[in-house]
């Protein structure tokens, strides 16, 4: 499929979609939000992937959504145009999803960083919501996903007073996975995604899903959840190919099934 705001590719087993508008900085517009979640929900269904990277440029992973196109709009129509909407997609994509961001992660940017499953970072990287200069609040996640992450004090300088991250901060907060130098965070970001791709894939999913229930569920929910999905994959092939090689002392042989 041909895109206008992304690029695609595949290395090994990771699907790669490169965000495309670097005159604006990679900003967030309806267009290349909308491709952005076409293109991991067609990795998603490709048995050939296992797991996905999403990437700006060295300069900006994605400075925030389009300002212009938000400049005019009303309570009714923001929350009737189903814009914000496109971030929710993410949940709903099986494989993981690395964020490799260099430069600018702000506002939306930052939200969609976040709404991935690891962030592998720069060393030039910079994380803010500063929707706080726009008279406005995050409203893609911004509030949960960063208090989530780095905690209550941190957070509320950042949404309050528009406090950037650099990415060793954001490392020593646990905002991010691992930091490179700026030339080879994404080998790196892709090289990790392979690595994850070359898992049994049911299990992957799985374990993404018992993860992410932990922002989701109450701890007895979350844990009879977990348990739920661990006795289910007691049902696949790839559990008893894993085992019998751990016994044997061999390399298992995954076939998603």
């Amino acid at each position: 499929m041909t895109y206008e705001n992304i690029l695609t590719r595949v290395e090994g087993r990771a699907g790669i979609v490169t965000l495309n508008r670097p005159k604006a900085l990679n900003a967030l517009n309806r267009e290349l939000m909308t491709e952005l979640m076409d293109a991991l929900a067609a990795f998603d269904g490709d048995p050939a992937v296992g797991c996905m990277v999403v990437t700006g440029s060295e300069r900006a992973f994605a400075a925030g959504a389009d300002i212009k196109e938000m400049a005019t709009a009303t309570p009714t129509t923001m929350m009737t145009n189903s814009f914000i909407d496109l971030w929710d997609r993410l949940r709903g994509v099986g494989k993981p999803i690395i964020a490799a961001v260099s430069g600018f992660a702000l506002g939306g940017g930052c939200e969609l960083a976040m709404a991935c499953d690891m962030i592998v970072a720069s060393e030039t990287a910079q994380f803010g919501q500063p929707e706080i200069n726009l008279g406005v609040i995050p409203g893609a996640g911004g509030t949960q996903r960063m208090t989530l992450a780095v905690g209550k004090a941190v957070a509320m300088e950042m949404v309050l007073n528009a406090r950037y991250l650099s990415a060793a901060e954001a490392l020593q907060h646990g905002l991010v996975n691992r930091v490179y130098p700026v030339e080879v965070y994404l080998e790196e970001a892709i090289r990790l995604a392979n690595e994850i791709a070359g898992r049994a894939p049911v299990a992957v999913r799985l374990a993404k899903e018992a993860v992410n229930a932990v922002f989701e569920m109450p701890l007895r929910a979350g844990l009879d959840h977990e348990r739920r999905l661990f006795y289910l994959l007691f049902g696949t092939a790839d559990q008893k190919e894993g085992m019998e090689a751990f016994v044997n002392k061999r390399r298992p042989t995954w076939t998603g099934s």
